[in-house]
């Protein structure tokens, strides 16, 4: 699955690998599991939203 990413601060979504998305989860939240939070994004992201965590919001590219 492909993502888009964007920050509050960007106007602009950026092209993301899943693998970049883990990553971007666990820099700004160490101390919680990445790989639970990802599957979670992954499944919200499917169904067609978006979601917000941090400063990032993430949506699947299609």
């Amino acid at each position: 699955m492909k993502f888009l990413t964007q920050f509050y601060y960007e106007k602009t979504w950026s092209k993301v690998s899943a693998k970049e998305v883990l990553k971007l989860i666990q820099d700004e939240f160490p101390d919680i599991p990445a790989e639970g939070t990802f599957d979670y994004v992954e499944e919200e992201c499917k169904k067609g939203k978006t979601i917000k965590i941090g400063e990032s919001a993430f949506k699947e590219d299609k």
